[in-house]
């Protein structure tokens, strides 16, 4: 085993740089200073092609034929942690160093001139830039599909999610989009059956909310010795292996937000503090891909975060919170609250039945974008007709409108329809797991979520990248993913 034990000691190395990559991302988002933009997008590109250098070093591909002999006396995580190496490596040799380090300058750079461009709602101070990162990102699509026989955009999915492609994400996305319009109809028909809800008065000053995202956070599990939470302009679980940072924004107005940001991105930190310690620095011990991530933040943001049970015991600390007493108060009219249908602009702020059109709405434009269907200058005219069509509003600027979500500025293509599947992945593994461990919505109204952190320590977070996607879901829940298990989630909370 003396050429897998090199190759362990090779991808921890890189492990490790991959980590500062990350604690510096997450500086560039939270605490770096707005003119050290540039000094940063240099020090990332270095350290990303010195990270892609260590990955295609001639030594790795001997290696992994000379491992490859050895395979018969691995054992089965580190066989896994063998395919998954090789996996790697092959992503990685079909791009030239070169291109990966000009992604990572145009995506640096253009999330700079973003932000700008968000504050002062005009997408014509970034489209150039956005351009620049779109073209880089068909060649990288370009150059990994013609090694892996996938079209550009399958590409870019798998690079995300291994094994997420439009074969199985079109029918599932055409289901979805077949349903959904009669279904929000129905869930706010219901809703105005129901009568008004008590409206939440502020200001909620941010030391409240962040005094009871704190307490959130550890009722989560989360361990704050091995992560943080801070401010950012996007909510995001960023960090390195063993430091799960996450991050939310406030508005006085309506501390909804911030608490669900918390909720969604402490599910994704879970899920980073959950995998296996002896595997972090290993290509098997990471996460399987973003959709199983994003089932994860989705279900305890959605699933457990606004049960009706959660809301028993978030009720009375946001009330100790913010100091306030009344009806409105109570857990019953926090749960209308929280739960409540109303199409929007902003999709981190959207409604649970609503944000499968705003995801809908971005994976099909850049898709269009890839595929050179849409030109990045008419993105803010095509992204608004999808919002009418879809969601029946007309943003009325560009902050609201294609200038919300930083992925495509940041250089993160293929990404948008991960949040749709973890969607669907999230409502079948809360079936599965309630199923399974009864206890879990009685404990979540206590602000315990061990019995269901426990469930998905076991199922999902401890299984890493050791299995497939598919074989992890059907181990989890005993079936291959299917929607309907979403789309009957939905109709049970929101119409019946």
């Amino acid at each position: 085993m003396k050429a897998y034990n090199e190759l362990e000691a090779r991808f921890a190395r890189l492990g490790a740089l991959e980590g500062a990559i990350g604690v510096l991302d997450w500086d560039t988002a939270v605490m770096m200073p707005d003119g050290a933009g540039e000094a940063r997008g240099e020090q990332l590109a270095v350290l990303q092609g010195l990270a892609h250098d260590m990955l295609t070093a001639a030594e790795i591909a001997d290696l992994l034929e000379r491992a490859e002999a050895e395979r018969a006396g691995l054992d089965a995580l580190q066989a896994a942690n063998l395919t998954e190496m090789r996996r790697a490596h092959s992503q990685a040799g079909v791009l030239p160093r070169d291109l990966v380090e000009a992604s990572a300058r145009a995506g640096s750079r253009c999330e700079m001139i973003w932000r700008e461009a968000r504050a002062a709602s005009d997408f014509t101070m970034v489209r150039d830039a956005l351009g620049e990162v779109l073209a880089l990102q068909v060649r990288i699509g370009e150059a990994r599909g013609a090694a892996s026989g996938l079209g550009v955009y399958d590409a870019l999915l798998d690079s995300h999610d291994p094994g997420l492609s439009c074969a199985w994400l079109d029918p599932a996305f055409a289901r979805v989009s077949r349903e959904l319009p009669g279904l929000v109809a129905e869930a706010l028909d219901a809703q105005a059956r129901r009568g008004p809800v008590l409206p939440l008065r502020g200001p909620f000053p941010v030391e409240a909310q962040t005094r009871l995202g704190g307490k959130i956070l550890a009722a989560l599990g989360f361990d704050f010795s091995r992560g943080r939470f801070d401010a950012s302009l996007h909510p995001f679980c960023g960090g390195s292996s063993g430091d799960a940072r996450v991050t939310t924004r406030y508005d006085e107005s309506d501390f909804k937000g911030s608490l669900m940001g918390l909720l969604h991105e402490g599910g994704h930190a879970l899920y980073e503090q959950g995998r296996p310690a002896r595997w972090l620095a290993q290509p098997a011990g990471r996460a399987r891909g973003m959709s199983l991530h994003e089932s994860q933040s989705l279900l305890v943001e959605h699933h457990a975060g606004l049960s009706r049970e959660f809301l028993e015991w978030l009720a009375p600390a946001a009330r100790e919170a913010f100091g306030a007493e009344g009806p409105e108060w109570t857990p019953d009219n926090l749960y209308r609250e929280f739960k409540r249908v109303k199409a929007d602009f902003i999709r981190v702020d959207a409604d649970e039945a609503t944000y499968p059109a705003h995801v809908l709405l971005r994976s099909g434009l850049e898709r269009a974008m890839i595929a050179g269907d849409l030109r990045v200058a008419d993105l803010p005219g095509a992204f608004n007709e999808g919002m009418k069509r879809l969601l029946g509003v007309d943003p009325p600027d560009d902050r609201r409108g294609c200038l919300q979500d930083i992925h495509w500025y940041a250089g993160i293509w293929g990404y948008f329809p991960t949040y749709c599947v973890g969607a669907m992945i999230a409502a079948q593994l809360y079936a599965a797991a309630t199923a399974a461990v009864p206890d879990i919505p009685p404990s979540l109204a206590r602000g315990d979520f061990a019995p269901l952190r426990g469930w998905l320590r076991a199922n999902i977070h401890a299984r890493a990248s050791f299995a497939s996607t598919e074989a992890i879901i059907g181990d989890a829940t005993g079936e291959p993913l299917d929607p309907r298990h979403y789309l009957a989630h939905l109709r049970r909370r929101y119409i019946g």
